[in-house]
């Protein structure tokens, strides 16, 4: 429970959940509680729709991740678009000068080696930049997951005890009411003999 203290929602329904068992009502004879399952449900059901925020802070970061990978795609096609746009004017120069000059082939096909090397450049950056932003963004969901996941579980934890608890308490308290009843009904029927 005390890694949950920061989380003054649920808290406060854990709170008025103890409140609640401790205002019940005394079973005669006995230190048992009655208290109302109904609110106690309630409660209950109160506590499972409480997720900390760092739940919403998981889904941010699963968002960030998203928006990270997309912009680096768009980067990465821009570069690749730049690429081929300089292979498009290199190769148009190139065939420009080739006209004006005797060795055109030995022209186009530097041309065309430096637009390839440029092209090659381009994509290696743009996967570069797409593997960082994958690795960065995996990062941040498994840290946001590992967090999610000892919440959950101390939540659960805490809640299962306290159902527990909450039980064990009302299962104790209708054996006690029993047994009176069963009291009850044997002095009632010995006055009853002995009117007769």
């Amino acid at each position: 429970m005390s890694e949950l203290k920061e989380y003054k929602p649920l808290n406060d329904l854990l709170e008025r959940l103890d409140a609640t068992i401790d205002d019940g009502a005394t079973v005669p004879f006995s230190n048992k509680k009655m208290v109302d399952a109904e609110y106690l449900h309630e409660l209950v059901d109160e506590v499972r729709i409480s997720v900390p925020p760092e739940i919403k802070r998981a889904q941010e970061l699963e968002e960030q991740r998203k928006e990270i990978l997309e912009n680096s795609k768009k980067e990465a096609e821009n570069i690749r678009q730049s690429a081929e746009s300089d292979k498009a004017a290199v190769l148009a120069e190139a065939r420009a000068q080739a006209e004006q000059l005797v060795s055109q082939q030995e022209i186009i096909e530097r041309a065309n080696q430096y637009a390839r090397e440029t092209v090659e450049k381009a994509n290696q950056e743009a996967a570069e930049i797409l593997a960082q932003a994958r690795a960065e963004g995996e990062s941040i969901v498994a840290d946001a997951n590992n967090k999610k996941q000892s919440i959950m579980e101390a939540m659960v934890a805490n809640i299962n005890s306290t159902l527990s608890e909450t039980a064990s308490l009302l299962s104790g308290d209708v054996e006690r009411l029993s047994s009176s009843l069963d009291d009850v009904n044997r002095m009632r029927d010995a006055i009853s003999k002995l009117s007769e």
